[in-house]
């Protein structure tokens, strides 16, 4: 109720005179959004039926409030979606009258006994008695009397309200719906020496809410938004965080900070049908610059537990001999960027020369991103670039607290350019250790890795040796 309390304050207020509905819709990444509306309402003997609301609504978040007599209030409220149907009209018909016309010609007249998805049996009285009617490529015609007591053609909400101006009023409500999410989507373009790359942002939308929204203001919520769910589905769902205001467009979407998560207004109104999949540009920038990382890790299923491991079998499984791909870009105004990008999958490509085809060559999924941050984006393996890993020592003295280990790591390079590799160790045995001899400089990344950056020349290889020392 807080949440729709602080966004319905977000509608612009139209007068008495305009009868146009107006909708304001707030999307959540979360499968749910915040309806507003502004509509002219003939509120008579105190009561009023709102049409058109969503399949999905939560009639208990309904906000009502009445422009024109601001101390109307709600007494009742009834969400009626009972919606017609041919099985439900048959089944309201029972005992009743109805006429069928079969393929055939034939034309049936009696009162309905019972129906399923095979037949439909009527009495026709008389002589004529009973008839079974075969369903239902047989049926091409039922007609009935009247719509029954209680089937409706559109979801609606109906209100006992309590007024001293009975009559049109202008009343905006507020509801919330299930079904409605957004989801943010990207294509990453790479140059030919794979230094820059175009970037285009979209985002996409899908409404199963039950409900079209025409001409809507709309806004994109993402952020840590906390809601009550049934016991066995407890959560607080991630979106997005932090960050001040980005970026403005008149016509696309304009980023702000909203409360502790994000906002994204679209600058003119959308329309978003029942059953649709929506897709609206969020960003366009070309000539990103880019760096291109590979990283060796020939052990990456190990990691510090915690404890101290002194088997030798510890670590001694098969080494890894692919070679990772990632590209990091800087999330900054200089790179046209500079927005808090939603979390969301990115897909590269890029152009062959031979015919200027663009061609897939990976994806993946980043997470939400604040302005000047850097977007890390795993490709794949490298196919010409392969690692090799072996330890070579192992000594333990338990009686001295002291273990030592030293390890041989070879990279080979069969591209037609040199490259710069990052080789990637975990000092996985325990916390307290240092680096007694290495033959090649190193970078402590945390309390248990440290990355090796070495040149490969082309068709070469680079072979690196370290030994560790342990001491509880």
């Amino acid at each position: 109720m807080k949440i729709l309390l602080a966004l319905i304050a977000s509608l612009s207020i139209t007068s008495a005179a305009d009868k146009a509905p107006v909708v304001a819709l707030t999307i959540y990444n979360q499968n749910f959004g915040v309806v507003r509306e502004t509509r002219q309402l003939a509120i008579t003997d105190g009561s009023v039926r709102f049409q058109d609301v969503a399949k999905q609504i939560d009639p208990t978040s309904v906000h009502f409030l009445s422009l024109t007599d601001p101390d109307a209030k709600v007494l009742e409220q009834n969400y009626e979606y009972d919606l017609v149907s041919a099985d439900k009209l048959l089944e309201k018909y029972i005992d009743r009258d109805i006429t069928v016309k079969t393929a055939g010609g034939a034309i049936y007249t009696g009162k309905l006994q019972s129906f399923d998805p095979a037949q439909i049996v009527l009495n026709q009285g008389g002589e004529k008695g009973l008839a079974m009617i075969q369903r239902p490529q047989n049926v091409v015609d039922i007609q009935f009397g009247s719509l029954p007591d209680g089937l409706i053609t559109r979801p609606s909400l109906v209100w006992k309200v309590a007024t001293d101006k009975p009559g049109d009023q202008t009343v905006e409500i507020a509801y919330q719906t299930q079904g409605i999410s957004w989801t943010a989507d990207y294509n990453l373009v790479l140059n030919g020496d794979e230094t820059q790359a175009d970037l285009g942002g979209w985002v996409t939308i899908n409404n199963q809410s039950g409900a079209t929204y025409k001409e809507a203001r709309l806004k994109l919520v993402a952020g840590d938004v906390h809601r009550v769910q049934p016991p066995q589905e407890m959560s607080k769902s991630r979106v997005m965080a932090v960050a001040a205001p980005a970026m403005e467009a008149e016509d696309g979407f304009a980023e702000k900070s909203f409360f502790e998560y994000h906002l994204y207004t679209l600058g003119r109104p959308a329309t978003v049908a029942d059953s649709q999949t929506k897709q609206i540009e969020l960003l366009s920038a070309n000539s990103i610059p880019l760096k291109k990382i590979y990283l060796y890790d020939g052990q990456p299923q190990m990691r510090f537990y915690g404890g101290l491991q002194m088997s030798e079998d510890f670590g001694s499984e098969a080494a890894n001999k692919k070679v990772k791909v990632f590209f990091e870009i800087k999330n900054s105004k200089d790179n046209q960027l500079g927005m808090a990008l939603p979390k969301g999958k990115i897909r590269i490509s890029k152009r062959d020369p031979a015919d200027n085809s663009l061609e897939f060559v990976g994806e993946d999924e980043i997470d939400h991103t604040p302005k000047n941050e850097t977007i890390r984006i795993t490709t794949g393996d490298a196919f010409d670039i392969v690692g090799e890993r072996k330890r070579t020592d192992f000594k333990y003295n338990q009686n001295r607290h002291v273990a030592t280990e030293t390890f041989e790591i070879k990279v080979r390079n069969h591209k037609d350019a040199p490259v710069e590799v990052i080789v990637k160790e975990t000092l996985y045995r325990w916390n307290q250790w240092e680096i007694t001899e290495s033959s090649d400089k190193f970078v402590k990344q945390d309390s248990n890795t440290i990355h090796f950056p070495v040149t490969i020349d082309k068709d070469g290889e680079k072979v690196l040796t370290y030994t560790v020392k342990y001491t509880w």
